[in-house]
């Protein structure tokens, strides 16, 4: 049989990381741009400006492609989990069942719905009844994540369980718990306002682009640019806040993740520095190169000036100590419980160094642009960076995504289920080779869909919300208008 060298554990990894690194551009864009628009169409309705209807209209357009998208991708990883982790789903299928089936239920029909109503009703109702619409549009999208990470954070740190001991698999003692996790209710505000931040900067990010081409629709992009960058102002500075809550949680549940992030071997003592750059040894566990600052690392931990916090080799010899007489022999047989610090450590810096250039961006853009002495324009040089600035947000939340996932390694089930052990037995590589080529085109295709016809919407302005135009209508059915 050909492997290519590769195995098949790597391969399910390798898809499981494809089709859900693609699906998550769209979700928090989706959410994000739902919710912006759902402002848009408020503002019209309180204060009867055209101007905030037309903005609904046309990034509602956005929004519409991101949604579509979105669903089809979605589909694509449901498909990849009953493929490739058959003997996760059979684990983990009493808890996942609940909240992915009201997510189903409830939150995508709520959404699916009235996004349809909303499309084709904007003269059919009055303007609030119609923004109630995609009010609830919005509203069943920030649902629907609520649920899907409920399921993500049971993964993260199990509660309301017990282990069938005949069946081995996971069964739910208590959907209270399961919904209370405290993982959940630390990741959802962070994710929520990331989806916020998104949708912001590509509002800005196009609109920047569209002024840049000196489109003819001059006034609508530029209340279009102010409104994604004070949007992306205020959800920005919430994400960071919102990031060092959930910071808080991993210390608890995570802590080899948390050491990974700030690429610790060694216990650091107390006060801590914090690493801005690092090279690593993985293979020996130790850090080769570092630029620190001093104290850093305990005022972003504990927010004083003291404290240290333990490195990875402590941390995976308590882990070691912890699971050796655990009755599954995959987890006894476990060597370590390091997680990919290299990964983990930069991809943790990108995101959160990307927050911090959204909220100077925001604010720079913000000042040049005031009404008084809007200068805003005269300079290209930013501008074309808040037009670059449209794929940053992509970037940051995939980072945010790799730290999640990565930092849980070897656990599917954070002290539960190894990923060796969740991978389908019948699954052959060949099948798996497959699937990947097929997808990765099929992901590449979708991608391009869905960047050309926002090209093509914004490059259209504010013509795109006439719809198609119309031939004459004749009475004579040989005029040469008629074949036109």
């Amino acid at each position: 049989m050909l492997t290519i060298g590769v195995s098949l554990l790597s391969l399910a990894r390798f898809q499981f990381a494809m089709t859900t690194i693609f699906h998550f551009f769209f979700v928090p864009f989706s959410i994000g741009m739902g919710f912006l628009v759902a402002i848009m169409e408020t503002l019209y309705a309180i204060k009867k400006d055209e101007i905030f209807k037309k903005m609904a209209q046309f990034w509602g357009k956005i929004f519409l492609l991101s949604f579509a998208v979105g669903i089809v991708t979605g589909l694509i990883q449901e498909f990849q989990f009953g493929m490739n982790w058959s003997n996760y789903s059979r684990f983990m299928g009493d808890i996942f069942g609940a909240p992915l089936a009201i997510e189903a239920l409830l939150a995508f029909f709520l959404e699916s719905t009235f996004i349809g109503v909303w499309m084709f009703t904007w003269d059919r109702f009055k303007p609030g009844i119609h923004a109630a619409f995609i009010w609830l549009v919005s509203i069943g999208t920030m649902l629907s994540a609520i649920w899907i990470l409920a399921a993500n954070s049971f993964m993260q740190h199990p509660t309301g369980f017990t282990i069938n001991s005949s069946t081995h698999r996971v069964q739910m003692t208590n959907f209270m718990d399961i919904i209370g996790n405290p993982q959940l209710w630390r990741v959802f505000p962070h994710l929520i306002l990331g989806a916020f931040t998104t949708a912001a900067f590509v509002i800005a990010g196009m609109s920047a682009w569209a002024l840049i081409r000196k489109q003819k629709d001059h006034q609508f992009f530029k209340r279009s640019l102010r409104f994604g960058l004070w949007f992306g102002l205020v959800a920005a500075l919430g994400t960071v806040i919102a990031g060092d809550f959930q910071t808080q949680q991993i210390i608890q549940d995570q802590p080899m993740k948390f050491a990974a992030t700030e690429g610790e071997y060694q216990d650091t003592g107390s006060p801590a520095s914090w690493k801005i750059v690092a090279t690593f040894d993985t293979k020996n566990h130790k850090v080769d190169h570092e630029i620190a600052v001093p104290y850093m690392l305990s005022l972003l931990t504990y927010h004083k000036f003291d404290g240290g916090i333990k490195g990875m080799n402590t941390l995976n010899k308590e882990l070691k100590a912890k699971f050796d007489n655990n009755s599954s022999k995959s987890i006894r047989d476990l060597k370590d419980f390091y997680v990919p610090t290299t990964s983990i450590f930069w991809s943790f810096r990108f995101m959160a160094g990307f927050g911090a250039l959204f909220v100077l961006v925001a604010l720079l853009g913000l000042f040049w642009s005031r009404k008084k002495h809007d200068t805003l324009l005269d300079k290209s040089w930013f501008m074309y960076i808040l037009g670059f600035m449209i794929w940053l947000p992509f970037i940051a939340n995939t980072c945010g995504w790799l730290v999640t996932e990565l930092g849980r390694y070897p656990w599917i089930v954070y002290g539960l289920y190894t990923i060796a052990d969740a991978v389908s037995p019948a699954t052959t590589t060949g099948q798996l080779w497959f699937s990947n080529i097929l997808y990765f085109l099929l992901f590449t295709l979708l991608g391009g869909i869905m960047v050309y016809y926002s090209r093509q919407t914004l490059h259209h302005g504010l013509d795109s919300l006439d719809g198609p135009k119309k031939a004459p209508v004749s009475s004579d059915p040989f005029m040469k208008e008629a074949f036109n």
